[in-house]
């Protein structure tokens, strides 16, 4: 099986130390977020979890400890995007995590890391122009190191018009027009771009629609053959192989503007103060109540091949 970090929070930027212990206990426990009661168990151990994969930032926390993760396969999505402190106001410089980026790249191999540009949105000082420059600067700079760029649009969930209400997503011939413009200089650097539950149409412009984590993706960081009969995302419009996501929502410091993860920020400062290192959740603790029922866990992996 795949256990997911990166859907509801940064768990490499601001939760390093929790995940080490849960790493070092060997177990985890993630509430649902949709019956708080409800608590799943999952074994951290090489003979269930096929890889971890991370989605970050900022990897740097983390990296530091990348020999204490060696008993696990690892896939690594670090987000360098073209927004600055006005949009992403707790995110590093961008020129901090690109080097970050080719830690990981050199320490994990480029078959696992990839580069996420998302979201993409206009307005509040960003439009085409923008998006070419920075997509151009970034791309240059990690040619070499990764083979993927997956990007996506901005979703306009209520808490973003709230939290950002400059900002909008591109119209689909907006999306073309750039596109078309970003799949020239990812090609130019030997960067395979890939969409994230974009539409259709998308693909007649050379994008890799197949999805931003697919089994191949995996098979090749992990070196092992996978058996995957069915679909695994839990997203309708999805085709990736999340895996099972141990965090948790309203819990994530970067404070983007953009964000569909937090509610508000106050909400956020007031997860925070619940966070306990030594505890086996990533936010409070267990409670009366509570009910804790372990996950199915099973291995995918048949095999080890070889890409060579």
């Amino acid at each position: 099986m795949v256990i997911s970090t990166g859907m509801r929070t940064d768990i490499p930027a601001f939760y390093s130390k929790w995940f080490l212990n849960r790493i070092l206990e060997g177990y985890v426990l993630v509430r649902n977020p949709y019956n708080q009661h409800q608590i799943t168990r999952y074994e951290l151990n090489n003979k269930v979890v096929d890889c971890l994969t991370f989605c970050t930032k900022n990897p740097l926390p983390l990296i530091k400890h990348l020999d204490k993760l060696s008993n696990f396969k690892q896939f690594w999505f670090v987000s360098i995007t073209a927004y600055g402190k006005d949009y992403e106001p707790n995110v590093p410089k961008t020129k901090t995590i690109i080097n970050a980026f080719k830690q990981l790249s050199n320490k994990l191999g480029i078959d696992c890391v990839a580069w996420c540009y998302d979201p993409i949105f206009f307005g509040g000082g960003y439009n085409t122009k923008k998006h070419i420059q920075a997509f151009k600067q970034i791309a240059t700079s990690l040619k070499g190191y990764t083979k993927t760029c997956v990007f996506s649009f901005l979703q306009t969930y209520e808490k973003v018009k709230k939290n950002a209400p400059l900002i909008y997503a591109p119209t689909k011939e907006e999306q073309i027009l750039l596109i078309s413009q970003l799949m020239k200089i990812a090609n130019q650097n030997d960067i395979t771009l890939k969409a994230c539950c974009e539409f259709s149409e998308l693909k007649n412009l050379g994008v890799d629609t197949s999805g931003c984590l697919t089994k191949e993706m995996l098979e090749k960081c992990a070196n092992s053959k996978f058996n995957l009969k069915t679909k695994t995302s839990v997203r309708a419009k999805c085709d990736c192989l999340l895996g099972n996501d141990i965090g948790c929502y309203n819990s994530c410091l970067h404070f983007c503007k953009y964000c569909y993860a937090n509610q508000s920020q106050e909400i956020v400062l007031e997860n925070h103060k619940k966070h306990n290192p030594n505890s086996p959740l990533l936010i409070g603790q267990v409670e009366e109540g509570d009910i804790i029922k372990p996950a199915s866990q099973k291995s995918y992996a048949s095999k080890q091949i070889s890409f060579l």
